[in-house]
């Protein structure tokens, strides 16, 4: 499996990628805990004050059972010693784990109440937390996302899902918003099904997110060259 990642002007951010679901089924494997390891190619991508480029394996997970859903993954970065010159990882000194899971947990089948209202059909305490290992403080961020998430009925064959939530901002590389309340996130995630192939399913899957509240940029001491942080990294 490939994923492409694009940095877009701003605060908006969009993830696409094709996913093989197979549709048998394996005894070995869990029926509800979905899994898998892919080798993932990344370009020009930011998760904190500089844009890196890298080749790493990920682990991979998702579940979706009663009152419980599962989004998450694992990556070595730079396992393959693949990257542009401001990518480090695991073999040189820079982070040797990079995570982000999405749990959600249904306010509807927790309370036993029916919170659909039109195409919104079930309610969630939704969460992001991302977690950058990183090898010292200037290397590593810990960034809890919370709020309230929702599951939405487009009338067409494809998921979609939409989370808003306020942010924790716990190490941040160094940042002068760090331990504090520091914005909001607005996140859709959809999933498209393009057709069946080899006996599964062949999907169309991306997110997109909108950051936007910081004041990390006016916190830094408002101008800034070029290369330093934004209220987005």
């Amino acid at each position: 499996m490939k994923k492409m990642k694009y940095l877009l002007p701003g605060a908006l951010i969009m993830l696409p990628m094709i996913a093989f679901a197979d549709s048998g089924n394996n005894e070995y494997l869990s029926d509800w805990w979905h899994q898998s390891i892919n080798i993932v190619g990344s370009n020009s991508t930011r998760f904190g004050p500089q844009k890196r480029s890298d080749l790493y394996p990920e682990y991979r997970a998702w579940a979706h059972v009663d009152w419980f859903d599962f989004y998450g993954y694992a990556d070595l970065p730079k396992f393959f010693g693949l990257g542009n010159d401001n990518d480090i990882g695991i073999w040189d000194n820079g982070s040797p784990f990079f995570t982000e899971i999405e749990p959600r947990f249904s306010i509807d089948k927790l309370t036993g109440l029916d919170l659909s209202v039109g195409p919104f059909k079930e309610w969630y305490f939704a969460h992001n937390y991302i977690y950058d290992a990183g090898t010292n403080e200037g290397q590593r961020q810990s960034t809890w996302y919370m709020g309230i998430g929702t599951d939405i009925d487009t009338g067409l064959p494809m998921t979609l899902s939409a989370n808003i939530y306020a942010k924790y901002q716990g190490n941040n590389y160094n940042a002068a918003n760090e331990n504090e309340w520091d914005g909001y996130r607005f996140k859709l995630k959809y999933a498209i099904p393009l057709t069946t192939l080899f006996g599964g399913k062949l999907n169309y899957v991306g997110f997109t997110n909108f950051d936007f509240g910081s004041d990390l940029k006016d916190e830094s001491g408002g101008e800034q060259p070029f290369y330093s942080r934004t209220n987005d990294s």
